[in-house]
């Protein structure tokens, strides 16, 4: 039997897992309601800007109060729409860059449904029997639109940065309580703690038989399943996840019925999880959950149209830049002896060997000096060894301009602009024994940038990680997604130069 739900009150003060008391206000602004009431607040603020803009840019010889006052409309219309496109709606991996279209179609929407409105309930005005000229409603809806497509992604991405300053700097994330044990909760637990944009705080583990590698969780033990209510009473978790375990699933199912009862946003790490993917989706055979899989073909005709555009953006980015090209070229050449061009052997898809052009950022080597080890769990990247780069080298890997010949391997065939980044031949033979899925990043072709570097993940970093980051892009592969990474690669670029 289930014991009397727990229900926090949203106001009341929480103590965490820490001993320290959070204000009742910090609390409930990182929980789901407050989270779904500060966006609706300033979605409304946005759409009422969005009005009031529209309204002193449209005029006309005879004001109509009627028109101004139906024109409000719009606000209600826009948050049925949002709502509709489940933009209230709490996702972990949700960006301002995955919000910007729907965000932009449910405008255009709202606008539309405001003229309908508009046309239908505003009667034109008339003098006796003579229509007197006045601002159509196509015209204010034309300009509504416009506003909003303005100030509504404005004031969301005013929120978007907001709330990952606040993630980064104050850990604004919700406690979360994990069930499982074993690699893939260490992996859950360090990918919370490494992307704070995730706003998950990891408070604890529950499992029903003590992890025997407990100080490798990196979250201290806090009990069984039966122990849940207790333990979310004492941290103030307000997610759970669970995962993979050795729990009977009649068990899970009870405990995860009971923290929803306790007011907790449960999610479920599927057991095959190699194989779902973001359009996974679920349906149902009686009262019996599917899970339908689908697959994403990188030898299909979606990835042969990719790789055609890629080509031709290519050629196109090489004209565009032939000054900047030639100009690197030339510097290059005058710094120190050696070629313009570096080229070395790297692995592409299905293990294709091909030569990956850089600008040579490097003076000769010296012959004594000693040979470079890749730091244990590491990819190889960035500086190796002796520093022998030149001073143009150093400017163009803080800039990421020696990349820019890679363009070259794009129009050959060889790579592509997105994509996992490609490894050297000796490099792959060892990580493809020690690393999990690593040999299945070579199912397309290599890219200039990826998924895992628009998450830090370049240089001298874990080759696990990347491997997981690629796998996910090429499983969940869109024109769309290349599209974000691409936006997300100019970002990184400007914000913050890596060598």
């Amino acid at each position: 039997m289930l014991e009397t739900p727990l229900r926090r009150n949203a106001t009341s003060p929480v103590t965490g897992d820490d001993g320290s008391s959070s204000p009742r206000w910090f609390e409930y602004m990182r929980s789901e309601r407050g989270y779904v009431g500060l966006t609706v607040l300033l979605d409304i603020w946005a759409g009422a800007w969005a009005v009031l803009f529209a309204q002193w840019w449209t005029s006309g010889p005879v004001d109509d109060h009627s028109l101004s006052a139906w024109s409000w409309i719009f606000v209600p219309i826009l948050l049925v729409v949002l709502a509709g496109r489940a933009m209230y709606k709490r996702r972990v991996d949700r960006t301002f860059i995955d919000e910007f279209e729907p965000v932009q179609t449910s405008v255009a929407v709202s606008a539309l449904g405001t003229m309908a409105v508009l046309l239908v309930l505003v009667p034109p005005l008339r003098t006796g029997d003579t229509v007197v000229a006045y601002v159509r409603p196509g015209e204010l809806a034309l300009r509504l639109w416009l506003c909003a497509a303005v100030t509504v992604p404005a004031v969301r991405l005013a929120r978007s940065i907001s709330q990952r300053y606040l993630r980064r700097s104050f850990h604004f994330g919700a406690r979360t309580l994990i069930i499982g044990s074993g690699p893939l909760v260490h992996q859950l637990v360090t990918r919370m703690r490494q992307v704070p944009d995730y706003g998950l705080t990891p408070v604890g583990l529950l499992d029903d038989h003590p992890p025997a590698d407990l100080a490798a969780m990196g979250v201290p033990y806090l009990g069984t399943t039966d122990d849940l209510e207790s333990v979310v009473r004492a941290t103030g978790a307000v997610k759970l996840i669970i995962a993979p375990s050795n729990i009977p699933d009649e068990k899970l199912a009870r405990t995860a019925h009971l923290a929803q009862n306790l007011g907790m946003r449960v999610r479920v790490v599927p057991r095959v999880m190699d194989a779902v993917g973001g359009d996974a989706r679920i349906e149902h055979l009686g009262g019996v959950p599917l899970m339908v899989l689908d697959r994403v073909d990188p030898k299909g005709w979606q990835f042969a149209v990719k790789h055609v555009l890629g080509r031709a953006v290519a050629a196109i980015l090489l004209v565009l830049i032939s000054p900047v090209f030639v100009a690197l070229a030339i510097l290059v050449k005058v710094s120190s002896p050696g070629p313009i061009f570096f080229g070395q052997k790297r692995i592409g898809r299905d293990g294709v060997v091909f030569d990956c052009l850089k600008f040579r950022s490097m003076r000769p080597p010296d012959p004594a000096a000693l040979a470079f080890e890749v730091r244990t769990g590491a990819a190889p990247g960035g500086v190796e060894g002796e520093d022998r780069r030149t001073a143009i080298g150093k400017f163009m890997r803080k800039t990421s301009l020696d990349e820019l010949p890679q363009l070259i391997n794009v129009l050959r065939g060889d790579m592509s602009l997105v994509g996992p980044r490609p490894e050297r031949p000796e490099f792959v033979d060892l990580f493809a024994i020690q690393v999990r899925r690593y040999g299945e990043r070579h199912r397309v072709k290599a890219g200039i940038t990826g998924w895992a570097q628009v998450h830090g993940l370049r240089g001298q970093t874990s080759i696990a990680d990347r491997a997981e980051f690629d796998n996910y892009y090429i499983e969940n592969w869109s024109l769309l997604l290349d599209l974000k990474i691409l936006a997300l690669t100019a970002l990184a670029v400007l914000r913050s130069p890596g060598e």
